[in-house]
Protein backbone atom coordinates (compact mmCIF):
# COMPACT_ATOMS: atom_id res chain seq x y z
CA UNK A 1 0.00 0.00 0.00
CA UNK A 2 0.98 3.60 -0.52
CA UNK A 3 0.59 6.33 1.61
CA UNK A 4 -1.36 9.44 1.41
CA UNK A 5 1.62 11.75 1.81
CA UNK A 6 3.39 10.27 -1.21
CA UNK A 7 0.18 11.02 -3.55
CA UNK A 8 0.06 15.03 -2.39
CA UNK A 9 3.74 14.54 -3.76
CA UNK A 10 2.25 13.95 -7.12
CA UNK A 11 2.62 16.82 -9.56
CA UNK A 12 -0.74 16.62 -10.51
CA UNK A 13 -1.48 17.15 -6.90
CA UNK A 14 0.33 20.14 -6.35
CA UNK A 15 -2.64 22.47 -5.96
CA UNK A 16 -4.25 20.14 -3.29
CA UNK A 17 -5.23 21.23 0.13
CA UNK A 18 -5.40 19.42 3.23
CA UNK A 19 -8.19 20.76 5.09
CA UNK A 20 -8.80 18.23 7.85
CA UNK A 21 -6.91 15.43 9.81
CA UNK A 22 -3.23 14.44 9.34
CA UNK A 23 -1.57 12.96 6.44
CA UNK A 24 1.07 11.16 8.27
CA UNK A 25 0.64 7.44 8.39
CA UNK A 26 -2.29 7.10 6.15
CA UNK A 27 -1.89 3.80 4.13
CA UNK A 28 -4.07 3.70 1.02
CA UNK A 29 -5.10 1.02 -1.37
CA UNK A 30 -7.27 2.10 -4.03
CA UNK A 31 -9.59 4.77 -4.88
CA UNK A 32 -13.64 5.13 -4.71
CA UNK A 33 -15.35 8.08 -6.38
CA UNK A 34 -18.84 8.57 -4.77
CA UNK A 35 -21.73 10.84 -6.22
CA UNK A 36 -24.15 10.54 -3.60
CA UNK A 37 -24.38 8.71 -0.04
CA UNK A 38 -25.90 6.01 -1.05
CA UNK A 39 -23.25 4.52 -2.80
CA UNK A 40 -21.18 4.24 -0.13
CA UNK A 41 -22.47 0.92 1.40
CA UNK A 42 -21.83 -0.65 -2.23
CA UNK A 43 -18.42 0.29 -2.07
CA UNK A 44 -15.09 -1.24 -0.98
CA UNK A 45 -13.50 1.58 0.76
CA UNK A 46 -11.35 -0.10 2.80
CA UNK A 47 -8.24 1.28 3.18
CA UNK A 48 -9.35 4.02 0.14
CA UNK A 49 -9.18 7.78 -0.76
CA UNK A 50 -12.75 8.67 -1.40
CA UNK A 51 -13.54 11.49 -3.82
CA UNK A 52 -16.38 13.08 -3.44
CA UNK A 53 -17.67 13.89 -7.24
CA UNK A 54 -20.50 15.16 -6.35
CA UNK A 55 -20.69 19.33 -7.24
CA UNK A 56 -23.18 19.98 -4.57
CA UNK A 57 -20.96 17.94 -2.08
CA UNK A 58 -19.33 21.34 -0.93
CA UNK A 59 -22.37 23.49 -0.73
CA UNK A 60 -24.21 21.10 1.36
CA UNK A 61 -25.33 21.93 4.96
CA UNK A 62 -22.47 21.57 7.48
CA UNK A 63 -24.17 18.64 8.95
CA UNK A 64 -25.08 16.55 5.56
CA UNK A 65 -20.87 16.65 5.36
CA UNK A 66 -20.30 15.53 8.19
CA UNK A 67 -22.68 12.74 8.00
CA UNK A 68 -20.98 11.64 4.86
CA UNK A 69 -17.61 12.18 6.53
CA UNK A 70 -18.48 9.55 9.11
CA UNK A 71 -20.00 7.47 7.13
CA UNK A 72 -16.69 6.65 4.91
CA UNK A 73 -14.94 6.70 7.88
CA UNK A 74 -17.17 3.73 8.73
CA UNK A 75 -16.65 2.16 6.05
CA UNK A 76 -13.12 2.21 6.46
CA UNK A 77 -11.98 4.95 4.38
CA UNK A 78 -8.80 6.63 5.33
CA UNK A 79 -8.97 9.78 3.17
CA UNK A 80 -11.37 11.91 1.34
CA UNK A 81 -11.06 14.23 -1.39
CA UNK A 82 -13.69 17.23 -2.06
CA UNK A 83 -13.66 20.28 -4.33
CA UNK A 84 -12.40 23.41 -3.12
CA UNK A 85 -10.07 24.16 -0.63
CA UNK A 86 -12.11 26.94 1.77
CA UNK A 87 -11.64 25.74 5.39
CA UNK A 88 -13.90 23.54 6.85
CA UNK A 89 -16.07 24.06 9.91
CA UNK A 90 -14.47 23.71 13.27
CA UNK A 91 -17.06 21.01 14.31
CA UNK A 92 -15.82 19.30 10.89
CA UNK A 93 -12.06 19.63 11.62
CA UNK A 94 -12.17 18.15 15.02
CA UNK A 95 -14.74 15.40 13.84
CA UNK A 96 -12.12 14.41 11.21
CA UNK A 97 -9.32 14.47 14.13
CA UNK A 98 -11.38 11.84 15.91
CA UNK A 99 -12.25 9.80 12.91
CA UNK A 100 -8.82 9.19 12.32
CA UNK A 101 -9.78 10.72 8.38
CA UNK A 102 -8.34 12.99 6.30
CA UNK A 103 -10.14 15.87 4.32
CA UNK A 104 -7.67 16.87 1.30
CA UNK A 105 -9.79 19.70 -1.24
CA UNK A 106 -8.51 20.50 -4.47
CA UNK A 107 -9.85 23.34 -7.11
CA UNK A 108 -8.52 21.60 -9.98
CA UNK A 109 -10.92 18.31 -11.61
CA UNK A 110 -11.30 16.20 -9.14
CA UNK A 111 -11.32 12.76 -11.64
CA UNK A 112 -8.17 14.09 -13.11
CA UNK A 113 -6.82 14.19 -9.54
CA UNK A 114 -8.19 10.36 -8.68
CA UNK A 115 -6.51 9.27 -11.83
CA UNK A 116 -3.38 10.36 -10.89
CA UNK A 117 -3.68 8.89 -7.77
CA UNK A 118 -5.41 5.35 -8.94
CA UNK A 119 -2.15 5.05 -11.28
CA UNK A 120 0.35 5.62 -8.59
CA UNK A 121 -1.65 3.01 -6.27
CA UNK A 122 -1.53 0.43 -9.18
CA UNK A 123 2.12 0.90 -9.76
CA UNK A 124 3.62 -1.83 -7.79
CA UNK A 125 0.79 -4.63 -8.60
CA UNK A 126 1.61 -3.34 -12.50
CA UNK A 127 5.70 -3.53 -11.64
CA UNK A 128 4.74 -7.08 -10.35
CA UNK A 129 2.75 -7.79 -13.20
CA UNK A 130 5.55 -7.08 -15.39
CA UNK A 131 7.92 -9.34 -13.24
CA UNK A 132 6.09 -12.21 -13.59
CA UNK A 133 5.62 -11.83 -17.22
CA UNK A 134 9.13 -11.16 -17.14
CA UNK A 135 9.74 -14.57 -15.43
CA UNK A 136 7.16 -16.89 -17.90
CA UNK A 137 8.66 -15.33 -20.65
CA UNK A 138 12.05 -15.82 -20.35
CA UNK A 139 11.41 -19.64 -19.03
CA UNK A 140 8.90 -20.09 -22.41
CA UNK A 141 11.11 -18.66 -25.25
CA UNK A 142 14.15 -20.56 -23.59
CA UNK A 143 16.21 -17.77 -22.52
CA UNK A 144 16.45 -19.25 -18.97
CA UNK A 145 16.89 -22.74 -18.86
CA UNK A 146 18.47 -23.27 -15.62
CA UNK A 147 17.61 -22.94 -12.34
CA UNK A 148 20.92 -20.74 -11.54
CA UNK A 149 19.78 -18.66 -14.77
CA UNK A 150 16.68 -18.24 -13.38
CA UNK A 151 17.63 -17.33 -9.92
CA UNK A 152 19.85 -14.89 -11.14
CA UNK A 153 17.00 -13.44 -13.42
CA UNK A 154 14.43 -13.31 -10.67
CA UNK A 155 17.20 -11.09 -8.73
CA UNK A 156 17.89 -8.48 -11.69
CA UNK A 157 14.02 -7.90 -12.15
CA UNK A 158 13.49 -7.84 -8.33
CA UNK A 159 16.44 -6.09 -7.47
CA UNK A 160 16.79 -7.79 -4.22
CA UNK A 161 18.78 -10.93 -3.12
CA UNK A 162 16.98 -14.40 -4.34
CA UNK A 163 18.45 -17.81 -3.66
CA UNK A 164 17.49 -21.16 -4.55
CA UNK A 165 17.56 -23.88 -1.96
CA UNK A 166 17.40 -27.66 -1.36
CA UNK A 167 14.88 -28.88 1.35
CA UNK A 168 17.18 -28.99 3.77
CA UNK A 169 17.44 -25.06 3.11
CA UNK A 170 20.78 -24.79 2.27
CA UNK A 171 21.62 -22.56 -0.37
CA UNK A 172 22.02 -24.58 -4.05
CA UNK A 173 21.81 -21.28 -6.08
CA UNK A 174 21.96 -17.48 -5.26
CA UNK A 175 22.53 -15.28 -2.61
CA UNK A 176 24.56 -17.75 0.39
CA UNK A 177 22.99 -15.34 3.56
CA UNK A 178 19.43 -16.14 2.30
CA UNK A 179 17.99 -18.19 4.64
CA UNK A 180 14.77 -20.58 5.02
CA UNK A 181 12.67 -19.56 8.27
CA UNK A 182 11.28 -23.36 8.80
CA UNK A 183 12.16 -25.56 6.39
CA UNK A 184 10.30 -27.95 7.92
CA UNK A 185 7.35 -26.23 7.38
CA UNK A 186 6.11 -26.68 3.81
CA UNK A 187 4.28 -24.03 3.29
CA UNK A 188 5.11 -20.08 2.20
CA UNK A 189 6.56 -18.15 4.61
CA UNK A 190 7.59 -14.85 5.47
CA UNK A 191 9.41 -13.53 8.63
CA UNK A 192 10.90 -9.66 9.19
CA UNK A 193 14.15 -9.68 10.37
CA UNK A 194 16.27 -6.05 11.17
CA UNK A 195 17.80 -6.88 7.68
CA UNK A 196 14.29 -6.70 6.22
CA UNK A 197 11.50 -9.48 5.18
CA UNK A 198 12.16 -12.87 4.18
CA UNK A 199 9.82 -14.66 2.13
CA UNK A 200 10.21 -18.47 1.08
CA UNK A 201 8.38 -20.71 -1.11
CA UNK A 202 7.95 -24.18 -1.34
CA UNK A 203 8.48 -26.30 -4.65
CA UNK A 204 6.50 -29.53 -4.47
CA UNK A 205 5.95 -32.19 -6.54
CA UNK A 206 2.65 -34.60 -7.11
CA UNK A 207 3.51 -38.14 -5.77
CA UNK A 208 6.55 -37.33 -3.38
CA UNK A 209 6.45 -36.19 0.16
CA UNK A 210 7.92 -33.27 1.40
CA UNK A 211 9.50 -29.91 -0.12
CA UNK A 212 11.80 -30.71 -2.92
CA UNK A 213 13.42 -27.12 -3.18
CA UNK A 214 12.90 -23.69 -1.77
CA UNK A 215 12.53 -20.21 -3.39
CA UNK A 216 13.87 -17.42 -1.06
CA UNK A 217 13.72 -13.43 -1.29
CA UNK A 218 14.89 -11.20 0.97
CA UNK A 219 12.95 -7.32 0.89
CA UNK A 220 15.02 -4.99 2.45
CA UNK A 221 13.32 -2.42 5.03
CA UNK A 222 13.90 0.44 3.01
CA UNK A 223 11.73 -1.10 0.42
CA UNK A 224 8.43 -0.84 2.84
CA UNK A 225 5.99 -3.72 3.01
CA UNK A 226 4.22 -3.14 -0.05
CA UNK A 227 7.32 -4.68 -2.33
CA UNK A 228 7.13 -7.85 -0.19
CA UNK A 229 4.07 -9.06 -1.87
CA UNK A 230 5.16 -8.22 -5.74
CA UNK A 231 8.70 -10.24 -5.04
CA UNK A 232 5.99 -13.50 -3.69
CA UNK A 233 4.53 -13.34 -7.10
CA UNK A 234 7.45 -13.61 -8.90
CA UNK A 235 8.80 -16.58 -6.45
CA UNK A 236 5.65 -18.38 -7.27
CA UNK A 237 6.41 -17.64 -11.03
CA UNK A 238 9.58 -18.81 -10.90
CA UNK A 239 8.35 -22.26 -8.28
CA UNK A 240 6.24 -23.17 -11.21
CA UNK A 241 9.55 -23.31 -13.38
CA UNK A 242 11.81 -24.92 -11.29
CA UNK A 243 8.90 -27.64 -10.40
CA UNK A 244 8.88 -28.46 -14.15
CA UNK A 245 12.66 -28.79 -14.85
CA UNK A 246 12.51 -31.14 -11.63
CA UNK A 247 9.53 -33.09 -12.40
CA UNK A 248 11.83 -33.68 -15.65
CA UNK A 249 14.66 -34.37 -13.95
CA UNK A 250 12.19 -37.17 -11.97
CA UNK A 251 11.65 -39.25 -14.95
CA UNK A 252 14.41 -39.60 -16.10
CA UNK A 253 16.08 -40.70 -12.69
CA UNK A 254 12.90 -43.10 -12.49
CA UNK A 255 13.77 -44.45 -15.85
CA UNK A 256 17.06 -45.14 -14.88
CA UNK A 257 15.84 -47.15 -11.43
CA UNK A 258 13.60 -49.46 -12.73
CA UNK A 259 16.54 -50.20 -15.68
CA UNK A 260 18.66 -50.82 -12.29
CA UNK A 261 16.03 -52.85 -10.39
CA UNK A 262 15.03 -54.56 -13.62
CA UNK A 263 18.69 -55.70 -13.93
CA UNK A 264 19.80 -56.26 -10.41
CA UNK A 265 16.35 -58.89 -10.53
CA UNK A 266 18.24 -60.62 -13.46
CA UNK A 267 21.45 -60.87 -11.30
CA UNK A 268 20.04 -62.04 -7.93
CA UNK A 269 18.61 -64.58 -10.40
CA UNK A 270 21.56 -66.38 -11.14
CA UNK A 271 22.41 -69.84 -10.14
CA UNK A 272 25.03 -70.36 -12.90
CA UNK A 273 27.26 -68.19 -15.41
CA UNK A 274 25.17 -65.18 -16.52
CA UNK A 275 24.51 -65.18 -20.62
CA UNK A 276 26.31 -63.18 -23.12
CA UNK A 277 22.76 -61.05 -22.76
CA UNK A 278 23.31 -60.26 -19.48
CA UNK A 279 27.02 -59.99 -19.10
CA UNK A 280 26.34 -57.31 -21.50
CA UNK A 281 24.33 -55.44 -20.07
CA UNK A 282 26.23 -55.45 -16.43
CA UNK A 283 28.91 -53.98 -18.28
CA UNK A 284 26.93 -51.36 -19.72
CA UNK A 285 25.89 -50.51 -16.28
CA UNK A 286 29.55 -50.36 -14.75
CA UNK A 287 28.32 -53.85 -12.69
CA UNK A 288 31.34 -56.07 -12.33
CA UNK A 289 30.42 -59.87 -11.86
CA UNK A 290 33.69 -61.67 -11.90
CA UNK A 291 35.77 -61.95 -8.65
CA UNK A 292 34.36 -61.54 -5.24
CA UNK A 293 31.89 -59.82 -3.79
CA UNK A 294 30.52 -58.28 -0.28
CA UNK A 295 26.87 -57.19 -0.39
CA UNK A 296 24.97 -54.88 1.60
CA UNK A 297 21.36 -54.16 1.98
CA UNK A 298 19.80 -51.12 3.03
CA UNK A 299 16.52 -51.25 4.13
CA UNK A 300 14.78 -47.77 4.24
CA UNK A 301 11.01 -48.24 4.75
CA UNK A 302 8.38 -47.47 2.22
CA UNK A 303 8.03 -43.58 2.52
CA UNK A 304 11.75 -42.77 2.25
CA UNK A 305 12.33 -41.86 -1.82
CA UNK A 306 15.17 -44.33 -2.91
CA UNK A 307 15.45 -43.37 -6.66
CA UNK A 308 15.67 -39.66 -5.67
CA UNK A 309 18.04 -40.39 -2.82
CA UNK A 310 20.37 -42.73 -4.88
CA UNK A 311 22.46 -40.08 -5.68
CA UNK A 312 23.23 -38.99 -2.10
CA UNK A 313 23.67 -43.04 -1.22
CA UNK A 314 26.67 -43.00 -3.93
CA UNK A 315 28.22 -39.81 -2.43
CA UNK A 316 28.00 -40.95 1.23
CA UNK A 317 29.38 -44.54 0.07
CA UNK A 318 32.67 -42.99 -1.15
CA UNK A 319 32.55 -40.92 1.72
CA UNK A 320 33.00 -43.64 3.63
CA UNK A 321 35.76 -45.06 1.02
CA UNK A 322 33.74 -47.48 -0.54
CA UNK A 323 33.30 -47.78 -4.75
CA UNK A 324 29.80 -49.33 -5.35
CA UNK A 325 27.17 -50.83 -7.34
CA UNK A 326 24.07 -49.20 -6.44
CA UNK A 327 20.67 -50.18 -6.83
CA UNK A 328 17.16 -49.61 -5.72
CA UNK A 329 15.02 -52.65 -4.60
CA UNK A 330 11.88 -52.34 -3.05
CA UNK A 331 12.10 -50.23 0.66
CA UNK A 332 15.73 -49.45 -0.08
CA UNK A 333 19.08 -50.18 -2.24
CA UNK A 334 20.72 -53.13 -2.66
CA UNK A 335 24.70 -52.88 -3.52
CA UNK A 336 27.96 -54.85 -3.56
CA UNK A 337 31.68 -53.91 -3.02
CA UNK A 338 34.33 -55.96 -5.57
CA UNK A 339 37.84 -57.39 -5.44
CA UNK A 340 39.76 -59.42 -7.76
CA UNK A 341 40.99 -61.99 -5.15
CA UNK A 342 39.78 -63.47 -2.25
CA UNK A 343 39.96 -60.54 0.71
CA UNK A 344 41.50 -61.98 3.92
CA UNK A 345 39.23 -61.66 7.28
CA UNK A 346 41.50 -58.44 8.67
CA UNK A 347 39.98 -56.97 5.20
CA UNK A 348 36.70 -58.52 5.97
CA UNK A 349 36.62 -56.28 9.35
CA UNK A 350 38.19 -53.46 7.66
CA UNK A 351 35.56 -53.53 4.76
CA UNK A 352 32.54 -54.33 7.58
CA UNK A 353 33.88 -50.66 9.29
CA UNK A 354 33.37 -48.63 6.29
CA UNK A 355 29.69 -50.23 6.14
CA UNK A 356 28.96 -48.97 9.22
CA UNK A 357 30.21 -45.62 8.55
CA UNK A 358 28.13 -45.91 5.35
CA UNK A 359 25.01 -46.89 7.63
CA UNK A 360 25.78 -43.96 9.96
CA UNK A 361 25.70 -41.69 7.55
CA UNK A 362 22.68 -42.94 5.61
CA UNK A 363 20.64 -43.74 9.21
CA UNK A 364 20.69 -39.90 9.94
CA UNK A 365 19.01 -39.17 6.60
CA UNK A 366 16.22 -42.29 6.26
CA UNK A 367 16.58 -44.34 9.60
CA UNK A 368 17.26 -47.08 7.80
CA UNK A 369 18.63 -50.48 9.14
CA UNK A 370 21.66 -52.30 7.61
CA UNK A 371 23.01 -56.20 6.76
CA UNK A 372 26.12 -56.76 5.27
CA UNK A 373 26.67 -60.26 3.71
CA UNK A 374 29.66 -62.58 3.39
CA UNK A 375 32.33 -62.42 0.51
CA UNK A 376 31.69 -64.50 -2.48
CA UNK A 377 33.22 -65.15 -5.74
CA UNK A 378 31.27 -65.00 -9.12
CA UNK A 379 28.21 -63.95 -10.66
CA UNK A 380 25.94 -66.42 -8.66
CA UNK A 381 28.49 -65.12 -6.00
CA UNK A 382 26.52 -61.72 -6.30
CA UNK A 383 23.20 -63.14 -5.61
CA UNK A 384 24.78 -64.91 -2.32
CA UNK A 385 26.34 -62.58 -0.71
CA UNK A 386 22.84 -59.99 -1.30
CA UNK A 387 20.53 -62.72 0.00
CA UNK A 388 22.84 -62.97 2.97
CA UNK A 389 22.83 -59.72 3.40
CA UNK A 390 19.36 -59.01 3.23
CA UNK A 391 18.71 -61.58 6.17
CA UNK A 392 21.00 -59.51 7.98
CA UNK A 393 19.68 -56.27 7.57
CA UNK A 394 15.90 -57.85 8.43
CA UNK A 395 17.05 -58.61 11.54
CA UNK A 396 18.96 -55.48 12.55
CA UNK A 397 15.53 -53.47 11.87
CA UNK A 398 14.57 -54.89 15.43
CA UNK A 399 17.68 -54.67 17.23
CA UNK A 400 18.30 -50.79 18.18
CA UNK A 401 20.70 -51.80 20.52
CA UNK A 402 22.94 -52.79 17.75
CA UNK A 403 22.65 -49.23 15.67
CA UNK A 404 20.12 -51.58 13.82
CA UNK A 405 23.48 -52.53 11.66
CA UNK A 406 24.45 -56.38 11.42
CA UNK A 407 27.37 -58.51 9.78
CA UNK A 408 26.06 -61.74 8.52
CA UNK A 409 29.20 -63.38 10.50
CA UNK A 410 27.10 -62.09 13.68
CA UNK A 411 24.09 -64.04 13.23
CA UNK A 412 23.36 -67.56 14.45
CA UNK A 413 22.36 -70.48 11.86
CA UNK A 414 18.68 -70.17 13.68
CA UNK A 415 18.28 -66.31 13.52
CA UNK A 416 19.09 -66.90 9.76
CA UNK A 417 16.79 -69.38 9.30
CA UNK A 418 13.97 -66.87 11.16
CA UNK A 419 14.87 -64.40 8.65
CA UNK A 420 13.76 -66.70 5.70
CA UNK A 421 10.56 -67.17 7.42
CA UNK A 422 9.64 -63.38 7.19
CA UNK A 423 10.64 -63.33 3.57
CA UNK A 424 7.11 -63.45 0.91
CA UNK A 425 8.22 -66.78 -0.52
CA UNK A 426 8.04 -68.91 3.01
CA UNK A 427 5.00 -66.94 3.85
CA UNK A 428 2.32 -68.00 1.90
CA UNK A 429 3.65 -71.80 2.54
CA UNK A 430 3.01 -71.41 5.76
CA UNK A 431 -0.36 -69.40 5.74
CA UNK A 432 -1.42 -72.60 3.73
CA UNK A 433 -0.07 -74.93 6.25
CA UNK A 434 -1.87 -73.20 9.42
CA UNK A 435 -5.17 -72.37 7.43
CA UNK A 436 -7.53 -75.00 9.21
CA UNK A 437 -6.01 -72.75 12.47
CA UNK A 438 -6.92 -69.30 11.45
CA UNK A 439 -10.30 -69.31 12.22
CA UNK A 440 -9.28 -69.19 15.69
CA UNK A 441 -6.47 -66.72 16.94
CA UNK A 442 -6.58 -69.05 20.29
CA UNK A 443 -5.23 -71.79 18.50
CA UNK A 444 -2.99 -70.37 16.80
CA UNK A 445 -1.11 -69.06 20.06
CA UNK A 446 -1.58 -71.85 21.80
CA UNK A 447 0.38 -73.72 19.22
CA UNK A 448 2.99 -71.08 19.08
CA UNK A 449 3.34 -71.05 22.68
CA UNK A 450 3.42 -74.94 23.32
CA UNK A 451 6.09 -75.87 20.77
CA UNK A 452 7.98 -72.75 22.65
CA UNK A 453 7.44 -74.49 25.89
CA UNK A 454 8.56 -77.80 24.13
CA UNK A 455 5.13 -79.22 24.60
CA UNK A 456 4.79 -78.63 27.96
CA UNK A 457 1.05 -78.22 29.43
CA UNK A 458 1.61 -76.23 32.55
CA UNK A 459 4.26 -74.08 31.10
CA UNK A 460 1.60 -73.56 28.14
CA UNK A 461 -1.00 -73.00 30.42
CA UNK A 462 0.89 -70.53 32.29
CA UNK A 463 2.31 -68.09 29.35
CA UNK A 464 -1.51 -68.39 28.18
CA UNK A 465 -3.03 -67.72 31.37
CA UNK A 466 -5.57 -70.41 31.06
CA UNK A 467 -6.24 -73.73 32.58
CA UNK A 468 -3.83 -76.74 31.56
CA UNK A 469 -6.90 -78.84 30.65
CA UNK A 470 -8.09 -76.45 28.18
CA UNK A 471 -4.51 -76.44 26.61
CA UNK A 472 -4.48 -80.18 26.57
CA UNK A 473 -8.11 -80.12 24.51
CA UNK A 474 -7.10 -77.47 22.37
CA UNK A 475 -3.34 -79.10 21.47
CA UNK A 476 -5.69 -82.06 20.54
CA UNK A 477 -8.08 -80.22 18.75
CA UNK A 478 -4.95 -78.44 16.90
CA UNK A 479 -3.54 -82.31 16.19
CA UNK A 480 -6.68 -83.19 14.19
CA UNK A 481 -7.43 -80.20 12.55
CA UNK A 482 -3.83 -79.95 10.58
CA UNK A 483 -3.84 -83.48 10.72
CA UNK A 484 -0.41 -83.76 12.59
CA UNK A 485 1.65 -85.71 15.08
CA UNK A 486 3.18 -82.77 17.44
CA UNK A 487 5.22 -85.47 18.44
CA UNK A 488 6.92 -85.61 15.35
CA UNK A 489 10.13 -83.31 15.48
CA UNK A 490 10.00 -82.63 11.71
CA UNK A 491 5.95 -81.38 11.91
CA UNK A 492 7.06 -79.52 14.56
CA UNK A 493 9.82 -77.86 13.09
CA UNK A 494 7.67 -76.79 10.13
CA UNK A 495 4.68 -75.56 12.58
CA UNK A 496 7.40 -73.64 14.42
CA UNK A 497 8.62 -71.52 11.82
CA UNK A 498 5.33 -71.01 10.52
CA UNK A 499 3.76 -69.81 13.38
CA UNK A 500 7.23 -67.55 12.96
CA UNK A 501 6.06 -66.18 9.86
CA UNK A 502 1.93 -65.86 10.36
CA UNK A 503 1.57 -66.18 13.97
CA UNK A 504 1.01 -63.59 16.89
CA UNK A 505 3.81 -61.33 16.62
CA UNK A 506 5.21 -62.50 13.07
CA UNK A 507 5.75 -59.00 12.25
CA UNK A 508 7.06 -57.65 15.70
CA UNK A 509 11.12 -58.09 14.76
CA UNK A 510 10.20 -55.46 11.60
CA UNK A 511 9.63 -52.00 12.73
CA UNK A 512 10.67 -50.66 9.86
CA UNK A 513 7.09 -51.47 8.64
CA UNK A 514 6.14 -53.40 5.04
CA UNK A 515 8.11 -55.97 4.45
CA UNK A 516 10.88 -55.99 1.46
CA UNK A 517 11.21 -57.76 -1.60
CA UNK A 518 11.32 -61.58 -1.44
CA UNK A 519 15.16 -62.55 -0.26
CA UNK A 520 16.03 -58.58 0.20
Amino acid sequence: MTELSAVLALPAWGGAEVLAGAPGGVALRGVVLLEAPGQLDETAAVPALVVLTGASWRLAPAWQLDAVLRRAADAGARAVLLAGTDALPVPTRLLCTRLELCVVGADTPLLDLAAAAAVHLAAPEVASARAVLGVSRAVADGRVGTPAGLVGLCAELLGVPVALCDASGAVLHGDRALVVPRPSEPVAQRERTGAGTTAARPVLLPGLRGVQRWLVVRVPGDRGPAAVGPAEDVLAAAATAVAGWLAAERTAVERDARGRAALLTDVLRLTGEPSPELRQRAAAAGWPLAGWHVGVRIRTGSATDVAGLRAEAVRRSAEAGLQLVVAEQGDGWSGWWSTDRSPSAVEVRQLAERFRRLHDGLRQLTGCATGVGRPHQGPAGVARTLSEAADAALLAAGRPEQGRFLHVDQLGVAQTLLAWTRTETFEPAARSLLEPLLSDPSLVRTLAAYLDAESSLSETAAVLGVHRNTVAQRVTRIERLLRVSLSDHEQRLALQLACRAVGPGARSQDPSGPRGPAGL
